[in-house]
């Protein structure tokens, strides 16, 4: 039986359907197999269309974990998906099911796929670094911690103000970069195998493009408003695609700024995505678009390698 399967990869090159695919073909072995999400923003429910969440009927009858566990008004955390994601993991496995861990967020998969413990909080320290930053705002905070930790700045971004505040609160905590162990030092937490998807440039590009095209199709004005209504948290509300979309709603950008500033926002994400799996030393990198990516996969995880 294999053991647990990773298939990770930059926004747009298709681990939804591989994921489908692969369970689909184990079934065909007479193997059941169980998906877990590690997308951070597909755990909020109601954050669909922005995130390309698959619907129930899409799910092919196959379990799904860690989809709409966390109301978008609940600020998502990672220690707290690591546990969890990992108590899923564990009741696939006592089932006799395959767990397949699928998503696209590097810090969401590598706190599962790879054993190291974050550090606790210290409310002192985090009550003044949170004040500090509601009087100067994320710049001056993100400037410090590119001078402690340049890595950690660059990864985090100059916006994100909590995780701005969370690297200075752990490196105040314990004297050593925030990036310390993350990930090229941590050890495996179980034997996987994990599957990585690539395009090229040019192709994931023009991917990403149509994808935020469809977004604004779909209806992602309505969707924002509708989460507006029923309250937005800080995390959610800055989502890519859900800001933009909120800024066109409240008429701040025009529908093509929200749409250019989207896709702006998504090609850089998608090129972090992708520096950040390249990490992955025993990762299998198989192209998006090749017709036997799906039995290679199977064959990878089955040991045929």
């Amino acid at each position: 039986m294999p053991r647990l399967v990773v298939i990770v990869g930059a926004t747009g090159t298709g681990k939804s359907e591989l994921s489908l695919e692969f369970a689909t073909g184990l079934a065909a072995l007479g193997q059941t197999a169980e998906i877990v999400n590690a997308d951070a923003m597909q755990l909020y429910r109601g954050m669909d269309i922005g995130t390309a969440k698959l619907g129930a009927t899409e799910r092919r009858g196959i379990p799904h974990h860690m989809l709409d566990v966390l109301d978008p008004t609940e600020e998502a955390s990672v220690a707290d998906y690591q546990t969890e994601a990992r108590a899923r993991i564990e009741q696939i496995e006592s089932r006799g099911a395959v767990p397949i861990l699928v998503g696209g967020s590097g810090l969401y998969v590598s706190s599962v796929i790879q054993d190291f413990r974050f550090p606790g909080t210290d409310p002192v320290i985090r009550d003044r670094l949170e004040a500090e930053l509601l009087a100067v705002g994320p710049g001056l905070l993100h400037a410090r911690l590119k001078e402690q930790d340049a890595g950690a700045a660059l990864a985090i971004g100059p916006h994100n103000g909590r995780r701005i505040v969370r690297a200075l609160e752990v490196i105040e905590m314990t004297g050593q970069p925030f990036g310390s162990g993350l990930p090229e030092d941590a050890v495996p937490w179980r034997d996987a195998t994990i599957l990585a998807l690539r395009a090229p440039r040019d192709e994931l590009v023009s991917r990403l493009d149509a994808r935020v095209e469809a977004m604004w199709a779909d209806g992602i004005l309505d969707e924002a408003a509708t989460l507006r209504t029923a309250g937005l948290g800080v995390t959610a509300a800055r989502a890519i695609g859900y800001a933009q979309a909120l800024a066109q709603l409240d008429d701040e950008i025009s529908q093509a700024e929200a749409i250019e500033q989207t896709a702006s926002l998504t090609r850089r994400y998608a090129r972090r995505q992708v520096s950040w799996f390249r990490r992955y030393a025993t990762a299998h990198w198989l192209e998006y678009d090749d017709p036997s990516r799906h039995s290679t996969a199977l064959s990878l995880a089955m040991g045929h390698n």
